[in-house]
């Protein structure tokens, strides 16, 4: 059976193209301790008190230092049955009723099961605080830890304040129509990243899958992050959807100015890339004391895509 996450799960395992906080990891599986516990976490990752979108819980994975330790040892195919029926049932308990993605995957002939939990857009959401306390709480991430709201204010009033409140690029965009979206753009998507969802053949189905799509009135609507990812030009739906480079003299003059338009938010991303990374070359440096010649990059690639895709992602 094909995976149905949006990630590779390999890249999910090493938290490549995730954040840490969105991730959290659990080596054993049991209906009284650990069930409650993943519960909340799932409130948690509904509530996306930053705006993360959400995030996964991994079964059958034990966690060091905040990263998972591989090769995993996995949960027998009885007991990720049994997690599957216990969370569906227990996920009613959420208020309001709130219901993750479950997959089962393998990993090195490993099973483990994968708690998709994307953020929700009728939160907050309460969940039960457990077998030994009666009622329920809201739950936030804070850093990579699960934490009751009420337990810190200032936490319980921020989420408070997202009541009723999409964040912009989960919004749906009722103006366009998913024709707006170009499936090339997307499968190619899927398929670079190994998402399982690639080969799913029904369009309507991976868009949802996907969450880049909502249902309105009968038929599916874009959300912006679909516009903006996926469509032909950003910039007819979101006025200013490009990236601009602008490179001075020392003096302060304008040597020369890009501006990169007209395709997906990551296209242009890409292009700036490769426009800006051979700007940044070896330095070769000697001292008069060592006769091997010191060679450094200006500026790592790394550091690069890490400034510009926080920018870019980031609006900042």
């Amino acid at each position: 059976m094909p995976s149905i996450l949006p990630i590779a799960l390999t890249d999910l395992l090493h938290q490549r193209g995730v954040e840490l906080a969105r991730v959290e990891f659990k080596a054993t599986w049991d209906a009284d301790v650990v069930g409650p516990q993943v519960l909340a976490t799932i409130c948690a990752f509904a509530n996306d008190l930053h705006n993360l979108n959400g995030g996964y819980v991994v079964l059958g994975v034990a966690e060091r230092d905040g990263h998972a330790v591989l090769p995993p040892d996995g949960r027998s195919a009885a007991e990720l049955a049994a997690a599957q029926t216990w969370l569906r049932g227990h996920c009613h308990t959420i208020d309001p009723v709130y219901q993750p993605v479950l997959s089962p995957e393998v990993f090195g002939e490993r099973l483990l099961l994968v708690v998709w939990a994307p953020a929700s857009q009728v939160r907050p959401h309460q969940a039960p605080l457990g077998a030994r306390a009666a009622g329920r709480g809201y739950f936030v991430r804070f850093g990579s830890s699960t934490v009751a709201a009420e337990s810190r204010p200032a936490l319980l009033t921020q989420l408070m304040q997202l009541t009723a409140r999409a964040p912009f690029d989960d919004r749906r965009a009722l103006l366009a129509t998913i024709t707006d979206l170009r499936e090339h753009s997307v499968r190619a998507f899927v398929a670079e990243i190994g998402s399982g969802l690639a080969e799913e053949p029904d369009n309507a189905t991976l868009y949802r899958a996907l969450r880049i799509v909502d249902p309105v009135n009968g038929h599916d609507a874009p959300r912006n992050i679909g516009l903006l990812c996926f469509s032909q030009d950003p910039e007819r739906w979101f006025p200013g959807a490009h990236i601009e480079v602008v490179r001075f003299e020392q003096g302060g003059d304008v040597l020369d100015e890009r501006v990169f338009a007209g395709r997906p938010i990551q296209d242009q991303l890409r292009d700036c890339l490769a426009y800006l990374s051979p700007l940044f070359g070896l330095v070769t440096t000697k001292q008069a004391d060592d006769p091997q010649a010191q060679r450094y990059e200006q500026l790592p690639g790394a550091a690069l895509r890490e400034a510009l895709a926080n920018a870019v992602y980031h609006r900042s």
